[in-house]
């Protein structure tokens, strides 16, 4: 008899705990009951402040050096990055997404158009944590699973849904589906494993209030370090597989240099579409000589990070150029989109107030995309962020 009540309790507390994650993940604004929430640190427990980010002396020597992004880093950073794995987080960029959170953060960043003509980031952390939120996160396509796919055999992929077939005519739907995302997640074995799709409150939740006056599509959030204790401690996902193999044991890190900025620069701002008459979506780099970046206008306005009220500025910006078509599925919100991601194709690498013509080269999908000028060297790149453009082939940029 005890027997029976004890199983009937646990059905009942699962059922109703099951009932409120769902309710305050799908509804309403918890940024109030994330502050009260506290997750299991990882098992190397980082001192973190009250907001969980993670405390780093970074007055400390900068010795170690990263290998996504070629940033010089201190010790106290390496010691966390080795037990991780490459953190990819898809990030929207419509209108009501701004300002984003995090981008600022990121090792590497890549952003293409998800469909309509507006685009859309995925961001690969991996040596530094974010600055607080991350977000907004949204849906998963095939071309950006692609780009990370170069971090290693089973990288964390951070999105909320994805692109698949089309639900109402069954229009593509099967095998073989080109723009089908969620197919691609299954076939590449990530599914439950390291594939973070819609991680229930805690991990992501709802934030009506960061945002006001948004679509609930525009809402969902994160934080790099919650992301990280729930892949360690849920999926027990450290820097190393169930077989100790390490997730960088096929991994090849870029060729990186030390700043060799030109005086005057040659280049001093950026510009190109991703579609004509997308003027939203239009962007601008501008050079900084005190820092040798590029600076990013996004839609005419400078593109800031909420988190700090900093403008998101790379050491590099290469601007790639892929056959873009799409999928004729018959998507009920316009066509998805797809692009040619391996092979090799025409590309700009701007970096020292400079710009250098040459090509990209991704052999497949889980080789490294590698730059190339046009004598046929590998393009070295400043240590620090690098920023992706990926631009539909015959697009014109302006420099």
């Amino acid at each position: 008899m005890n027997k029976k009540i004890f199983i009937l309790s646990a059905v009942a507390l699962y059922i109703i705990s099951t009932y409120f994650s769902f309710y305050f993940f799908s509804t309403g604004s918890i940024s109030s009951l994330t502050q009260k929430i506290s997750l299991p640190s990882l098992k190397y427990k980082p001192p973190v402040d009250s907001k969980g980010n993670v405390i780093i002396d970074t007055s400390a020597p900068k010795t170690e050096e990263c290998p996504l992004s070629g940033e010089m880093l201190t010790k106290a950073h390496k010691e966390l990055w080795e037990k991780r794995r490459p953190l990819g987080i898809m990030i929207e960029n419509s209108i009501d997404a701004r300002p984003q959170s995090g981008l600022t953060s990121a090792d590497v960043v890549y952003e293409a158009v998800a469909e309509g003509g507006i685009t859309r980031f995925i961001a690969v952390f991996y040596c530094k944590d974010s600055d607080g939120y991350v977000g907004p996160i949204r849906s998963a396509r095939v071309y950006f699973i692609d780009m990370l796919s170069e971090y290693g055999e089973y990288p964390l992929y951070v999105h909320v849904g994805g692109a698949n077939c089309n639900r109402t005519t069954g229009s593509g739907c099967g095998n073989g589906a080109p723009a089908d995302a969620l197919g691609k997640i299954v076939k590449l074995k990530w599914g439950s494993y390291n594939d973070l799709n819609f991680i229930p409150f805690p991990v992501m939740w709802r934030d009506y209030d960061r945002l006001p006056n948004r679509a609930t599509e525009h809402t969902v959030y994160s934080t790099t370090k919650k992301l990280w204790d729930y892949a360690v401690n849920k999926r027990k996902l450290s820097n190393v597989d169930e077989e100790g193999n390490e997730w960088n044991s096929q991994f090849e890190s870029w060729k990186f240099k030390d700043d060799e900025p030109v005086n005057p620069a040659e280049v001093t701002k950026v510009d190109f579409e991703f579609w004509q008459g997308k003027n939203e979506y239009a962007v601008t780099w501008e050079y900084n000589a005190k820092s040798n970046t590029f600076k990013r206008i996004n839609g005419g306005q400078p593109h800031i990070n909420k988190n700090n009220d900093k403008q998101i500025e790379a050491k590099n910006v290469a601007v790639v150029f892929m056959n873009e078509s799409t999928a004729r599925d018959n998507y009920t919100e316009g066509q998805h989109l797809l692009y040619k991601t391996t092979g090799d194709g025409e590309a700009i690498i701007f970096q020292d107030g400079k710009a250098q013509k040459g090509r990209w080269r991704k052999k497949d999908a889980f080789t490294r995309m590698r730059f190339y000028d046009s004598r046929g060297s590998e393009v070295a790149l400043n240590r620090g962020q690098t920023f992706i453009e990926i631009l539909p082939k015959g697009n014109t940029v302006a420099y």
